[in-house]
């Protein structure tokens, strides 16, 4: 679905956020990445089309969704549904709703993903102006990947700023240096994702190039704007002692000084069933704090303060 640039694909908007930049926050989730994490906590973020998530939890197994979906997207398979993303036309689309959706008895079946103009998106924002203003707090992009959708986001951000409205985004780095650098003007902080130091095993499971990443990590910090590297430390990716001189050494290059770790969690486990699809860290326990104090302490003795 081609999203126009007045209309952002957006999956949620969370009030009262206290874990994404400083003050309490509003948080706008942005459909669509161009990395492929398989550790992602937010599965359904990474499509930039709407998707129809399946809960088999509440699912009656009666098949009226796969009888009545137009485009034959909906089969089930040993009891289980699976929809054809691709193949599927999405709410909106062959209905309001969602044909699949309105007639499931048991409400299974939900749609992820809806269009929003950036007015639509203000009026909920500016719901919570006096939280922020008490708190130091604001609005935060996320995702997702908000550079994937540039002309929405920069409207976002440019009607975010006449209010005087602090502006952060939760990035990958991953887009061009052109739409990197429109977009950080109207950015008072960049929550910074580094997956991998490595570019080969960053290629192997984000699906992409780190090289351009780090580029646009350190124009943002060379020109003078606030960014808080952040890393998500996953077993057997990136959790060795040797991992972490690996990444002192690219925060370096870049002109990082600070790096906020984030030990790998199942919660998005769920999601991934739901959009009928394999989670590879399924058996993989979670990381905690104090799991990786020797992680932790190879950045400290290098000059790097890293926190959780």
């Amino acid at each position: 679905m081609k999203i126009e640039s007045k209309y952002g694909m957006i999956f949620n908007i969370q009030k009262f956020s206290i874990n994404d930049g400083p003050g309490i926050r509003t948080v706008v989730f942005l459909k669509g990445c161009p990395l492929k994490c398989t550790w992602c906590a937010n599965p359904e973020s990474q499509e930039q089309r709407l998707q129809i998530l399946w809960d088999e939890k509440k699912c009656l197994h009666c098949n009226t969704c796969v009888l009545s979906c137009p485009t034959l997207a909906i089969k089930n398979v040993d009891g289980k549904i699976f929809i054809d993303h691709k193949r599927c036309s999405g709410a909106g689309v062959c209905s309001e709703r969602g044909i699949c959706i309105e007639k499931c008895p048991s409400h299974a079946l939900k749609a992820e993903g809806e269009r929003k103009t950036v007015d639509e998106i203000m009026k909920v924002v500016m719901q919570d102006l006096p939280f922020y203003e008490e708190s130091g707090g604001g609005v935060t992009l996320s995702g997702g990947e908000a550079t994937m959708q540039p002309e929405f986001t920069i409207e976002l951000l440019k009607a975010l700023k006449s209010k005087n409205i602090h502006t952060a985004i939760e990035t990958t780095g991953f887009t061009s240096p052109a739409i990197f650098q429109r977009i950080i003007e109207y950015l008072d902080l960049l929550l910074f994702d580094i997956k991998h130091w490595n570019e080969e095993k960053h290629k192997e499971k984000t699906g992409v190039s780190n090289v351009p990443i780090l580029k646009n990590m350190k124009y943002a910090i060379d020109v003078g704007k606030e960014v808080l590297p952040r890393l998500p430390v996953i077993p057997g990716y990136n959790n060795l002692l040797d991992d972490a001189k690996g990444f002192v050494q690219r925060l370096k290059e870049v002109g990082a000084n600070r790096v906020q770790l984030l030990p790998f969690h199942q919660f998005g486990e769920n999601k991934y069933h739901m959009l009928s699809r394999d989670y590879e860290f399924a058996n993989v326990k979670g990381l905690h704090p104090e799991d990786l104090k020797d992680f932790q302490k190879i950045f400290i003795d290098n000059g790097i303060n890293a926190f959780f």
